[in-house]
């Protein structure tokens, strides 16, 4: 009994930390938030941070691994179910996970975030995409890559624009658009061959 009471005791502790440094991300940079700050903001003690955090950045690494890690399980457990999703009901439940915590996207996807997490959490996505880019001699596997690279950076802008315009427009609209740009660009990419 003792365990879950501790475990409780540790979830609520770093939930409280994360909602406090997510609160202060929105106001300012984070080379700017401090772990005194974040720990008066969450009622907590230095020390209780400094036991699960060593920095305010590794707070940000495991806040970001987190995301990263619901969106994997969340994308498994779409092609879990044994039957294939399309490419648009893919980008479709991406765009809605995103709404769905649009708080702590639209401060990790933003301009101001880091760019190599951006690419990640997109990789994703497109890593499920990417095989049917190759599939009946679309194109190649190296050409793929190239579209895929330009796909991931223009995702990223799309996102932005999405929080920009207080995501407005759907998920399902937004997952269309995409895949039409970017069959666009294996269209364009097929043009180009050696």
């Amino acid at each position: 009994m003792k365990n879950d009471k501790d475990d409780r005791r540790v979830k609520y502790t770093k939930m409280v930390l994360k909602e406090s440094f997510i609160n202060l991300l929105e106001k300012k940079d984070i080379s700017l938030i401090t772990v005194k700050e974040i720990c008066e903001n969450a009622d907590i003690n230095r020390a209780t941070f400094y036991s699960h955090y060593t920095d305010v950045y590794d707070l940000l690494r495991k806040i970001e691994n987190e995301l990263l890690e619901n969106v994997n399980v969340y994308l498994s457990q779409l092609y879990h179910k044994g039957k294939k999703v399309n490419d648009i009901e893919l980008a479709e439940k991406i765009f809605g996970y995103i709404k769905e915590n649009a708080k702590l996207c639209r401060l990790l996807l933003s301009e101001r975030g880091d760019l190599s997490f951006q690419k990640k959490v997109m990789i994703l996505a497109y890593d499920k995409i990417i095989n049917d880019l190759t599939d009946n001699n679309k194109i190649s596997r190296e050409d793929a890559e190239y579209v895929y690279s330009f796909a991931i950076t223009g995702c990223i802008g799309i996102v932005q624009k999405w929080f920009d315009d207080n995501m407005k427009k759907s998920p399902r609209f937004m997952a269309e658009m995409v895949i039409k740009l970017t069959l666009g660009l294996i269209n364009i990419s097929k043009q180009y061959k050696n």
